[in-house]
């Protein structure tokens, strides 16, 4: 489950700056809805499996509120996921 956590936080973040760095401005600046709303569809799907994947191994590897917040938070900010999957979840595998 750690495994597919950590790819989907990846893909969550990516999705997270294709929406501000290419949907966003082909909306904004060109006048283009599709692409934004192709990638936002997506980018929400991934936020919302994200979020699931971080309660389901918060509460299998007993990680408690503090540490399912900051994966939350991180999921929030631009590259956030980037630096939680490498923080907090890459190398817990044998843990």
């Amino acid at each position: 489950m750690l495994k597919s956590f950590r790819i989907t936080a990846i893909l969550e973040g990516i999705s997270y700056l294709l929406l501000f760095f290419v949907g966003m401005p082909l909306k904004y600046l060109l006048g283009h809805t599709q692409t934004n709303m192709a990638v936002g569809y997506a980018h929400g799907l991934l936020f919302i499996l994200y979020v699931i994947l971080a309660v389901a191994v918060c509460y299998d590897r007993a990680w408690g509120l503090k540490r399912f917040a900051i994966l939350f938070v991180a999921a929030l900010l631009p590259f956030g996921t980037f630096y939680a999957e490498k923080k907090y979840l890459r190398g817990q595998e044998e843990h």
